[in-house]
C-alpha cells in the first residue's frame, strides 16, 4: 500500500521513455492535461503523436516500470480482499476482464477526442452494441467488480459506471436494441464537453471561482457543440445537452422542465447522478450504494423522473449489487441479485458459508425471515479478513 499525495512531480523526457512501459501514477503534459493512467501503457504511438503536437517531456509523479504495478489504497485493498473470501467464480473473472477493458477504451477514446481530435460515430456504436449484450447478460457481476479507480482515472471511471447504469435502465424499460445503443453512447460522451476544461476546475477540492463556476456550467453545451461536430445523430447529441436539466426546472443549461427533457436525458441524469453520489470525489468521501440511492428516492425538490429512478430501484435493488451488509441473524453478506418482487429484500450470498454442493450459499432475504439491518462500513469490511 502506498499514499502517492505526497511524491514529487518529476520530469521525463519522452525520448528516454521505453515504449510499451507503464507509470505507476498518472501522466501529464502539463498541470492539467491527463496523458495516461496508471493502467495504460505509454505506447511508442503516443510518443511520436506527442513529439508531433511540439512535447519534448511529461510530467508524473510514478515510477516507470516494464509490467503494470497500479498503487493500491487501504480501502481497495481491503475491497478486493473482501471480495475474494466472498468467493470469484469464471463469471466474476469474465466481469472484472471486460470491466478493465471497458474502462481501457473509455480512456483510449478520450485521449483519441483531445489529441487527435477525431471521434467516429459508426465505430463507438459498434462498442456499445458489443457492451449492450455483455451489460445485460452480466449485470450482477459487473455491479460487484466495478473497483475504484484513481482520481487521475475520474472522467473515464465516472462514464464507464453512468453508462453501465443507463443500459441497465434502459433495459428495465425495454428500449429496442437500437435505442439501447443510441442510450448507451450518449451515456459514453455525455461528459464530453470536461475533456475542454483543466481537470484542476473538475477535480478540484476548494470552492470554485466564478469563471471556473461558468465554465463548469457551460461543459452540456461544449458537449453538445463537439458531438454536432462530429456529426452525432441528434437525440444523441440531445442527452449530452441535457444531463444536467431537472425534472423541476431548477437544472442547467437550459432550466428545461420534465415535459420538455428528452428520454436519454432524463435516464442518463439518473445514471450519473447515482453514481456521484455513491462515488468518491476529491471534494467528497464515497457514500454507500444504499445512502446513494436513498438520496435520489427522497426525489426532494422533483428532480428526477419518477418512472426512471423505479426503473433503477427494481433494475438494482434498494440494497444495490455488490453492496455488503448486516444481516439481522448477526452475518456479513453481499448483495448478489435483486428481488423483482421487492427490491427492499434482495438476494445475498452469506460470507464464508457453502452450501452441500460446494457453492458460496446464497440466501434470499425477506421481512419475515432474515433481512438487511444496515450497509457495513468500511472498516467493518476490513474487520471481516481479521475474525
Amino acid at each position: 500500500m502506498s499514499d502517492s499525495k505526497d511524491k514529487e512531480v518529476k520530469k521525463y523526457p519522452l525520448d528516454k521513455i521505453p515504449a510499451d512501459n507503464f507509470f505507476s501514477q498518472a501522466t501529464y503534459v502539463d498541470k492539467n492535461f491527463i496523458i495516461t493512467a496508471p493502467e495504460m501503457p505509454f505506447t511508442g504511438e503516443l510518443t511520436t503523436t506527442l513529439k508531433a503536437w511540439g512535447f519534448t517531456e511529461i510530467r508524473s509523479a510514478g515510477e516507470v516500470s516494464e509490467n503494470y504495478a497500479p498503487e493500491v489504497t487501504e480501502a481497495e485493498e481491503a475491497e478486493q480482499t473482501m471480495a475474494n473470501l466472498f468467493g470469484e467464480n469464471e463469471n466474476t473473472r469474465r466481469a472484472e476482464q471486460y470491466y478493465a477493458s471497458f474502462q481501457k477504451y473509455v480512456e483510449d477514446l478520450f485521449l483519441q477526442i483531445t489529441i487527435k481530435k477525431e471521434l467516429n460515430f459508426a465505430s463507438v456504436s459498434e462498442k456499445l452494441r458489443e457492451a449492450c449484450d455483455i451489460i445485460r447478460e452480466d449485470m450482477r457481476y459487473l455491479l460487484r467488480v466495478q473497483k475504484p479507480s484513481p482520481k487521475a482515472n475520474y472522467l473515464a471511471t465516472h462514464t464507464v459506471k453512468s453508462t453501465i447504469i443507463s443500459i441497465i435502465i434502459g433495459s428495465y424499460l425495454k428500449l429496442p436494441k437500437h435505442r439501447l445503443i443510441e442510450l448507451g453512447v450518449a451515456a459514453l460522451l455525455h461528459e464530453v464537453g470536461m475533456l475542454k476544461l483543466p481537470s484542476a476546475v473538475y477535480l478540484s477540492n476548494r470552492p470554485l471561482n466564478p469563471d471556473e463556476r461558468k465554465s463548469m456550467l457551460a461543459h452540456p453545451l461544449i458537449g453538445f457543440n463537439m458531438l454536432k461536430s462530429f456529426d452525432f445523430p441528434l437525440n444523441i447529441t440531445l442527452a449530452a445537452l441535457e444531463h444536467h436539466e431537472r425534472e423541476s426546472g431548477e437544472g442547467y443549461p437550459q432550466r428545461l422542465t420534465g415535459d420538455k427533457i428528452s428520454l436519454y436525458g432524463k435516464i442518463i441524469a439518473v445514471a450519473c447522478s447515482y453514481e456521484a453520489l455513491s462515488a468518491e470525489r476529491p471534494h467528497k468521501e464515497a457514500k454507500d450504494g444504499y445512502t446513494g440511492m436513498l438520496e435520489l428516492l427522497k426525489n426532494e425538490g422533483k428532480r428526477y423522473d419518477d418512472t426512471i429512478i423505479r426503473a433503477l430501484v427494481y433494475s438494482i435493488s434498494i440494497y444495490p449489487i455488490g453492496l455488503y451488509v448486516l444481516l439481522s441473524n448477526e452475518k456479513k453478506a453481499q448483495v448478489i441479485d435483486v428481488n423483482p418482487e421487492n427490491p427492499r429484500y434482495p438476494i445475498v450470498q452469506l460470507y464464508g458459508e457453502v452450501s452441500p454442493d460446494g457453492r458460496n450459499k446464497t440466501i434470499e432475504t425477506s421481512q419475515e425471515g432474515v433481512f438487511i439491518v444496515r450497509p457495513l462500513a468500511q472498516d467493518e469490511i476490513t474487520g471481516t479478513l481479521k475474525d
